[in-house]
C-alpha cells in the first residue's frame, strides 16, 4: 500500500459544485448580489453557460475575473438572469387581465402596478397598451423592476428585434387588443421601436428580489416566470413581499407555470383565476389601501 499517496480527487460533478458555490459567495461578498437561495440545478447550468459563453475553462476562472475585473460584473448578471419574454406572452392572461381585473381596478382614481422582473421590457409595453386601450392608462403607474441593469436599459429603449412583431401581433389580438400592434411601433432596419408615449407612465428601477423590501403599495402585481428560478424559502419570501405590497384586495398575477398552492401566503389570497394564476388578496389581510 502506498502511504504517500494523497486523497482520491472529487468526480468533476463535485468539483464544479465547489467552484458554483464560491462563485455564489464570491458575488455576495464582493458585490451584495445574493444567488444562494436560486434553484441549484438551475443557478448551476447558468454559471456553466456563462463559463462558456466567456470561453474558460472552469468556473474558478471566471470567479477571478469577477474577483478583480468590476466591469465584468454586467456580464455576470446577464448571463445569471433569465431575461426571456414576448409581448403578451400567454395571451390568455392578458385577456383574463383586461376582462376581469381592470374593470375592478377601473374605481381606483390612481392604479398602482408593480411589475418586478420585467427582464427586457415586453410585458411592461403590453400591459401599457391594453390599459391604454381600456381607458386606464392615463390615472396608472406601473413601476417597472429589475436587478439586472442591462436588461433594464434595454427596456427602458423598447426596441426588439422586427422578425418577432408577427408572433407579438397574433399573442395582442388574442390577448383582446381592439387595434393593430402596428398602431404602437415604428420599424426600421430590421428593428421595431415601440411608442414613447407608451413609457410616460412608467418608471423603470433597479430592484432585487432577493435582498430588497417593499418596492411600493401596489393595486396589481404581475411577476412572471421568475419564482420558478427561486428555492421555496425565497419563493415564500417573494408571495410575501408582494402581499405586503398590494391594497386590500389587490391582485397577483404568477407565471402559468407558478403557483401559490403551497406557499405559506396562500391562506391570504383568494384565487381568482385559478388556470391562469390571477389571485386577490383576502381584504381583511395585506397592505395599506
Amino acid at each position: 500500500m502506498n502511504t504517500l499517496a494523497g486523497p482520491t480527487p472529487p468526480p468533476d460533478t463535485v468539483l464544479e459544485d465547489i467552484e458554483v458555490e464560491l462563485f455564489v459567495r464570491a458575488l455576495k461578498l464582493r458585490y451584495g448580489y445574493d444567488f444562494s437561495q436560486y434553484a441549484p440545478a438551475s443557478l448551476k447550468r447558468r454559471v456553466l453557460q456563462l463559463v462558456q459563453a466567456q470561453h474558460a475553462d472552469t468556473v474558478s476562472a471566471i470567479t477571478a475575473r469577477l474577483l478583480h475585473e468590476p466591469d465584468f460584473l454586467p456580464v455576470v448578471l446577464e448571463g445569471l438572469s433569465v431575461p426571456v419574454s414576448e409581448m403578451f406572452r400567454d395571451p390568455d392572461v392578458f385577456r383574463a387581465l383586461r376582462e376581469q381585473v381592470f374593470p375592478v381596478l377601473a374605481s381606483y382614481p390612481q392604479i398602482n402596478i408593480w411589475q418586478a422582473g420585467c427582464a427586457h421590457g415586453q410585458e411592461v409595453y403590453s400591459l401599457a397598451i391594453l390599459l391604454e386601450e381600456a381607458g386606464l392608462y392615463e390615472r396608472s403607474q406601473i413601476y417597472a423592476t429589475d436587478f439586472n441593469e442591462s436588461a433594464l436599459n434595454q427596456a427602458q429603449e423598447g426596441i426588439y428585434p422586427a422578425r418577432d412583431a408577427q408572433l407579438w401581433s397574433r399573442n395582442y389580438l388574442a390577448a383582446g387588443g381592439s387595434h393593430s400592434l402596428a398602431d404602437y411601433y415604428s420599424a426600421r432596419y430590421e428593428l421595431i421601436k415601440l411608442d414613447q408615449r407608451l413609457r410616460r407612465n412608467v418608471i423603470f428601477a433597479n430592484h432585487n428580489l432577493v435582498t430588497d423590501e417593499v418596492f411600493c403599495e401596489a393595486h396589481l402585481v404581475l411577476c412572471r416566470n421568475v419564482l420558478i428560478y427561486f428555492s421555496d424559502p425565497l419563493q415564500d419570501r417573494t408571495l410575501g413581499l408582494f402581499r405586503d405590497s398590494l391594497v386590500r384586495g389587490g391582485f397577483l398575477c404568477l407565471g402559468t407555470r407558478e403557483s401559490l398552492a403551497f406557499a405559506p401566503s396562500a391562506v391570504d389570497f383568494t384565487p381568482m383565476n385559478a388556470a391562469l394564476r390571477i389571485y386577490r388578496l383576502e381584504s381583511r389581510n395585506g397592505g395599506g389601501g
